[in-house]
């Protein structure tokens, strides 16, 4: 990535992987003993669109969650979980999260209003009897109208607390604890959708939204609701994806319609952020996925068309 306004990085490190499809989604696996690896997925309207832990499992969403073990050099399906015991068919996902402190839970977001909090059980391998299972174990009314993004926070423990985001444009935090009653984080003044959302991995109280078709970032403190303290704006078209540095507190990289992939210093927060320190071009796309890599924080990943991108920052 070159450093803001000038035009020559000092060191251009670049992977690029090209698919037959167009990508949506990826992410870096957590394992530290496999460095380098990545799931991309794909964005076909098809069944067969192709997002690690113990045993090495990934996971995917779209219409049902659906585990996977990775393997070498193939990949299989290990169980599709469905929470509508009266039907085939589930009302589609909009995102996932996977638990980083107990990696048996998985939260999952629908348009159907609700988020589901996943218990994945992992067993011997049987014959032919798929050693991994899961069950619900609670499913909650989160949101006023669609779901659009859950992610687990890493407050209290990292393991029972939950904010998730949607169609209503607010971010409501919940605790597996006490689901009686939850807390409304923020809303858009406009009730404009709230698209994504991310905690930042070393400071528990700072995360990051973005509003349907908006060039900006928000970012809240859970200490101050409902007031921003921060908008990272510099995007020229609307942003698609954030991801926070895994290394530190005060890093976040934004990505967008603009072809943009911009690293952020809030170091000065509340005090106002006029421009990213480091910035990145994709020639040929719009970026829709940006993911930081846990394991590797000088590494970013970016997906935009058919192409994965891996940059060293």
């Amino acid at each position: 990535m070159a450093a803001h306004g000038s035009h020559q990085p000092k060191r251009k490190e670049i992977y690029k992987f090209e698919a037959p499809w167009t990508l949506y989604s990826m992410n870096w696996s957590v394992r530290p003993d496999k460095r380098f690896r990545l799931a991309v997925g794909s964005f076909i309207e098809e069944y067969n669109n192709k997002k690690g832990v113990y045993p090495d499992l990934l996971a995917t969403s779209g219409d049902y969650l659906r585990i996977w073990r990775a393997g070498e050099p193939d990949t299989r399906l290990e169980c599709i979980l469905n929470n509508n015991k009266n039907s085939d068919f589930c009302a589609p996902l909009t995102s996932f999260d996977w638990n980083e402190v107990d990696l048996n839970l998985i939260g999952t977001s629908s348009i159907d209003t609700t988020c589901t909090i996943w218990g994945l059980e992992t067993g011997q391998v049987l014959g032919r009897t798929n050693p991994v299972s899961g069950h619900v174990k609670t499913q909650l009314i989160a949101h006023d109208k669609e779901v659009y993004d859950i992610a687990f926070s890493r407050a209290g423990g990292g393991r029972d607390m939950f904010a998730s985001v949607g169609a209503d444009g607010s971010v409501r935090m919940f605790d597996l604890r006490h689901l009686e009653h939850s807390t409304i984080i923020y809303e858009d003044p406009q009730h404009t959708p709230l698209l994504r959302l991310a905690w930042n991995k070393q400071e528990p109280n700072l995360l990051a939204t973005i509003a349907m078709d908006s060039c900006e970032v928000i970012i809240l403190d859970v200490r101050v609701p409902c007031t921003p303290v921060a908008r990272l704006s510099n995007h020229r078209a609307c942003v698609n994806g954030v991801a926070w540095a895994p290394h530190s507190s005060c890093h976040i990289c934004t990505a967008g319609d603009d072809h943009q992939a911009l690293i952020w210093d809030i170091q000065q927060v509340p005090r106002s952020i006029e421009d990213p320190i480091l910035a990145y071009t994709a020639a040929d796309g719009e970026i829709n996925g940006i993911q930081w890599g846990a394991t590797q924080p000088e590494w970013i990943s970016i997906c935009y068309s058919r192409v994965l991108e891996i940059l060293r920052v």
